[in-house]
């Protein structure tokens, strides 16, 4: 029984060379598919010598090779091949490192070529066992199909200590998105990067839909696409506060300067997608679809916002405690930021404690804090009485993985026109500040004691 030559030729060049990237880029993924593969497989003979040459030197050193060794084999172990080969490998490394973005449809790719190459190993092992049993070994016709049946299946236990030792040592873009706070974006080196979940704590009323907004159209400024995803206030309205935080134009002016408006938004480099769903309609598989959809329509969010995390409908059909549904809400709105590769802002509500605090510290939102153990940034927003008739206010970092937390800031926030500002830190500690409210308020008591005294008098 004699098999058909097959290779990977009716699945075109760039199907071949993408595969050829994925072979270098995704250790996993190359010890599963070299199971499997005949370099033969591949139809284009600079391929079949750039795949060689990651075989040779996983072979001799035990380790797979990263980028920056794969470029100085080319540049040094080429002379036994002759020009044309080695000009298309040149060429096609060349495109290969200039590409910095993820491939597209490298899942699908993965997919048809181990099918494919695991297709041909189990037709080789029907071939072989042709003659097996014309002898009556079918103990050893059972082993040599059950062999070629395992091979090319799944084997990615999860990083290799001395497999992958190259990886520990390579930069990893954040790619972080900025806040539009200096004094913040120098605490979580340059913003939010990619994969991380940003969480916003504030009593009601504090400001913590601003606090997205504004952070939403600082990225819109730096040329960034944003989804909004809104879930207590209208559309319409989220995107005139984008307005007003764009323009400076104080919210109840908007509709007198409507064309002014739409004349300096024309500048805006950045794109915005305001989608809203009513309280508690919208699950995690509800964004997630989504954004899917809007995948496919090309729009891809460099950073996603989730107005607020606390009012998304939890899936669970069991009446699960409600601190439990919104840990399970938070974790999944981290999955999103990790699975599209970028930043994901949303807020969460304090306890009643946090209404007049002057700063809202671990101990003031432990309740929050609970549904945001896997965030990576979480800063509060406290605003008394006196501080929203003064425009004041203060930003507690309650945690950052990326640098210090555990500071106070000033900020300027006017809501009449969504314009916030974190100011440099006086110095003050936490305790500094509860004991200046704690003197002021007890001096003001004394003086409306002293006051009553008189009347009485």
């Amino acid at each position: 029984m004699k098999q058909e030559k097959e290779d990977f030729s009716k699945f075109g060049k760039s199907f071949q060379e993408d595969l050829c990237k994925l072979i270098l880029t995704d250790r996993p993924f190359a010890d599963q598919i070299f199971e499997v593969l005949d370099i033969n497989f591949l139809e284009l003979k600079h391929l079949r010598v750039f795949v060689k040459r990651i075989i040779g030197y996983r072979d001799k050193y035990g380790i797979h090779p990263t980028e920056k060794i794969m470029k100085s084999i080319i540049r040094t172990e080429l002379k036994s091949e002759n020009e044309s080969t080695q000009i298309s490998i040149r060429d096609y490394y060349a495109r290969v490192l200039a590409s910095t973005e993820s491939l597209e449809g490298s899942e699908y790719i993965k997919d048809v070529a181990l099918d494919f190459c695991r297709k041909q190993k189990l037709k080789e092992a029907l071939i072989k066992s042709v003659d097996l049993i014309k002898r009556s070994s079918f103990d050893e016709v059972s082993m040599l199909i059950n062999e070629a049946i395992k091979l090319g299946s799944d084997n990615n236990f999860g990083y290799d200590y001395l497999a992958d030792f190259e990886l520990r040592f390579q930069l990893k873009a954040r790619n972080p998105v900025t806040t539009g706070w200096p004094q913040i974006d120098d605490l979580i080196k340059g913003g939010l990067g990619r994969g991380e979940l940003g969480v916003c704590v504030a009593p009601t009323g504090a400001g913590k839909s601003m606090a997205l907004v504004h952070l939403g159209s600082h990225a819109l400024k730096a040329g960034k696409n944003v989804v909004h995803y809104t879930l207590e206030l209208a559309d319409t309205i989220v995107a005139g506060r984008y307005d007003s935080c764009l323009t400076g134009i104080e919210l109840k002016n908007l509709s007198v300067f409507k064309e002014k408006i739409f004349e300096e938004i024309q500048s805006v480099q950045g794109k915005l997608i305001v989608k809203e769903y009513p309280t508690r309609s919208a699950s995690i598989q509800t964004i997630k679809s989504h954004l899917e959809k809007m995948k496919t329509r090309g729009f891809i969010p460099d950073l996603i916002i989730v107005d607020y995390g606390d009012l998304i409908k939890p899936v669970s059909s069991r009446k699960d405690e409600k601190r439990h549904q919104l840990e399970t809400i938070y974790e999944e709105l981290r999955g999103i930021a990790q699975t599209h590769e970028c930043p994901v802002w949303t807020a969460s509500q304090t306890n009643r404690s946090g209404l007049n605090a002057e700063v809202i510290t671990m101990e003031s939102i432990s309740e929050a804090f609970n549904k945001c153990f896997v965030a990576d940034f979480i800063f509060s927003v406290s605003r008394t009485v006196k501080d929203k008739n003064t425009n004041g206010g203060r930003v507690f970092v309650a945690k950052n993985r990326n640098g210090p937390d555990g500071l106070v800031y000033p900020i300027f926030m006017d809501t009449s026109c969504v314009k916030i500002k974190v100011l440099p830190p006086t110095g003050d500690t936490v305790d500094d500040i509860v004991e200046k409210a704690s003197k002021e308020q007890f001096k003001n008591l004394k003086e409306k004691y002293k006051s009553f005294k008189k009347e009485k008098q």
